[in-house]
């Protein structure tokens, strides 16, 4: 239970406003989710059944190489021609679907519960998700209708005038995920800023590299956590707690592109949730530290 119970609700916005900031950013199919977010309900409302849903991502992937296409392009173009004739295709309907997705054990819980322990060690938690899949169903899930995220990038439809997804209005895939990362650095999160390329000196970075967790499944992830991970961030690696299915980390940890890794399982207690909870601590100490080392460094520098 947090300290900070018995505080006012302005004391409190003051005292987390003065804490560091720890970014942590997710993949979301097959990270918070066992499966693709289509593939639980909107795959099989157009005509899929459970043994074709790798048909439709065959189809889907045919289509990209055909016209040298993005891979998401396609995905997204594929869902809207499928549904012709039989619904349309709308945010509404999207969301449903999203409620709908299954979570890995113990996400429902997780985003509240890890602020809480933050805030318990002087360290202000935001969660951010970077993926692939559609915005409008990430929206439509528990979580997220209920503020966990401060920020979702995810491939987004363009609606029409009647609610109705024409084109695609955002498209994310394995490279451009990086940006977001820097637009988290710098507090730049609206993703038509341009000031996302301008110079910020380290002391001034909104959340410094340091200070960012990345946590993802598979190759897509790589560009990623490599980033992370190299400016001195933490990179984790999930696998599924009922396959155990580890190639993937393995493979991953080999190639240095994360420095730990566990199963998804996201309840109190678990690997991941003790490995991010240590994460929380050293984070703290190190800031701490940290803002010392830069009031030394000002006052020096006042002083030539």
């Amino acid at each position: 239970m947090s300290t900070y119970k018995n505080e006012s609700k302005d004391s409190l916005q003051s005292l987390e406003s003065s804490m560091p900031v720890l970014a942590m950013c997710y993949d979301f199919d097959k990270t918070l989710t066992p499966d693709d977010m289509q593939a639980q309900g909107f795959i099989q409302s157009v005509g899929y059944d459970e043994k074709q849903i790798k048909q439709f991502w065959q189809e889907s992937n045919q289509l990209a190489k055909k016209n040298d296409m993005d891979n998401n392009l396609a995905y997204m173009y594929k869902m809207i021609q499928e549904a012709v004739g039989r619904f349309y295709v709308t945010r509404e309907r999207l969301m449903e679907y999203g409620n709908q997705v299954e979570l890995y054990e113990g996400v429902r819980t997780w985003f509240e519960r890890i602020r809480e322990y933050g805030l318990e060690h002087g360290v202000r938690i935001e969660h951010y998700i970077i993926s692939s899949g559609l915005k409008e169903m990430i929206e439509g899930t528990e979580m997220a209708k209920n503020g966990a995220f401060k920020k979702i990038y995810a491939s987004a439809f363009m609606f029409d005038d009647k609610g109705v997804a024409v084109w695609p209005a955002q498209a994310i895939n394995y490279t451009n995920k990086t940006q977001f990362l820097f637009r988290i650095q710098k507090g730049v999160l609206d993703i038509n800023d341009p000031g996302v390329n301008d110079y910020i000196r380290p002391e001034e970075q909104r959340v410094p590299f340091r200070n960012m967790i990345y946590i993802g499944d598979s190759d897509t992830d790589i560009p990623c956590m490599s980033l992370v991970n190299v400016n001195g961030g933490h990179s984790i690696g999930v696998y599924d707690p009922d396959s155990k299915n580890k190639d993937k980390v393995y493979k991953m940890m080999q190639h240095h592109r994360i420095r730990y890794y566990a199963s998804a399982d996201y309840t109190d207690g678990s690997d991941l949730d003790t490995v991010v909870k240590q994460i929380i601590q050293k984070t703290a100490a190190y800031e701490a530290l940290e803002q010392q080392y830069v009031r030394n460094k000002h006052e020096a520098e006042s002083h030539r």
